[in-house]
């Protein structure tokens, strides 16, 4: 008998570099747990270890058998899932016997915007920009602080501890972005330090400092914010987005580039319509109704 996408039971995954979240919905409700990281580019076997971990922590929640969760449909959205062989080497390192793994970018397209035509622009520690527009789905970004990232939190503090030595330099006027950056870590020294030793998460973990100063009008902290706008728009005029599309904006700093963007984006702005998790899901019900007899 062939059900409906609304009574099958189907299981998310969206693993990130911090977090793993797992979500289970059926007739019988929603379960959802959380485990540690799952970046399968930075860790593989960790990120491996943590879904199967949170599998069997779903089945508890839900009280039934870990076997009965492998054998649900399921869609995981996964940082570092870079290309088609590392999503095949998830699937084969996993029990799933119907399992689709993509990127985790495609599942927070789905859950900001659902169907609806538009452009997620994501700015958290990294970045990217993501477009649909008539099924149609195009990426751009998510590759790294190392290759880009820009507009991200990371970028944005990086740009300022840059420009920050610029002033040191005498290259641009102090301000009290730079004189606030130079007194929190006592010489120009100990910045190039901090940067070169600290993670993508500590630099990013200092973006509110960053947005504080542009929001009071420095002259170091706004251009960033400029650039950063200029940026997410070049990329979304070039995936696709036109006027009559939405906007989102996402991520810890994401919304503060809000008053930086050209008008015609503003006007588009919507919030999300929902998280990653519950993309995770829908694109788990449409696995389940190509594979339902």
């Amino acid at each position: 008998m062939t059900k409906g996408a609304a009574d099958t039971t189907v299981l998310a995954v969206d693993g990130g570099g911090t977090r793993c979240r797992l979500a289970l919905f059926g007739p019988n409700g929603r379960h959802q747990v959380e485990v540690g990281p799952a970046n399968v580019f930075s860790g593989f076997e960790r990120a491996v270890a943590e879904i199967r971990l949170g599998v069997e922590a779903l089945a508890r929640d839900a009280n039934v058998p870990a076997d009965i969760l492998f054998d649900t449909p399921a869609y995981l959205g996964l940082a570092g899932v870079t290309d088609d062989q590392v999503a095949r080497a998830v699937t084969d390192a996993l029990p799933f016997s119907r399992v689709r793994v993509s990127d985790d970018r495609r599942i927070a397209l789905r859950g900001a915007l659902g169907e609806t035509d538009g452009v997620l622009a994501h700015c958290g520690t990294g970045s990217f920009l993501a477009f649909q527009a008539q099924g149609r789905v195009r990426f751009a970004g998510g590759w790294g602080w190392q290759l880009g990232d820009q507009a991200s939190a990371y970028w944005v503090v990086r740009s300022a501890m840059s420009v920050t030595l610029d002033s040191v330099d005498g290259l641009i006027p102090a301000s009290d972005l730079t004189r606030a950056l130079l007194s929190r870590f006592g010489s120009s020294g100990a910045i190039v330090d901090f940067c070169g030793t600290a993670s993508p998460g500590d630099i990013a973990a200092l973006a509110p400092d960053i947005c504080a100063a542009a929001q009071k009008g420095d002259p170091v902290a706004r251009p960033i914010f400029e650039s950063g706008a200029a940026y997410l728009d070049t990329v979304a005029t070039s995936l696709g987005w036109r006027d009559g599309m939405e906007f989102c904006l996402t991520g810890g700093i994401g919304p503060h580039y809000q008053d930086y963007l050209p008008s015609g984006l503003r006007a588009a702005l919507v919030e999300p319509a929902a998280d990653p998790i519950d993309g995770a899901l829908d694109l788990a019900r449409m696995l389940a109704m190509e594979t339902l007899p």
